[in-house]
């Protein structure tokens, strides 16, 4: 009989780079479930809990929201949904994203020209200020 992996807090912490509040948290608001107890009431963790807590945190890093996260979560449990409204999740948020490129270009193009117009000859006339004005 092969023994189960079982992880403490901090080794589940370690593995994945997610702090140990964010795990709490995580179980928390039931985005990862919550761990078996040691007889000293410390947090035990499951290989699926790791496996979990990866998922959680690659989609994090894709910038998914964690309302997302539970939606992509409950779809790869939940076997009577169709496997394009993950597709359709990750559209959405592509769509999010490219948005918000196209928003900090404009937010750059912008910086850029207030900066070019600065010179800093007058000491006491800032036209960055002026510009924010």
């Amino acid at each position: 009989m092969k023994k189960t992996e079982v992880y403490s807090i901090g080794q589940l912490a370690k593995a994945t780079s997610i702090k140990i509040p964010t795990i709490r948290y995580y179980e928390e608001i039931a985005i990862l479930p919550a761990a078996n107890r040691s007889l000293g009431n410390q947090r035990r963790y499951s290989a699926k809990h790791l496996q979990r807590l990866k998922f959680i945190g690659h989609s994090r890093a894709l910038g998914f929201s964690l309302e997302e996260i539970k939606q992509l979560i409950h779809l790869q449990e939940c076997s009577n949904h169709s496997s394009h409204e993950a597709h359709a999740i990750a559209t959405k948020h592509l769509v999010d994203v490219e948005q918000k490129i196209s928003q900090l270009q404009a937010l750059a193009q912008e910086l850029s020209n207030i900066v070019a117009s600065c010179h800093c000859e007058d000491e006491y006339h800032c036209r960055v200020l002026d510009a924010l004005n």
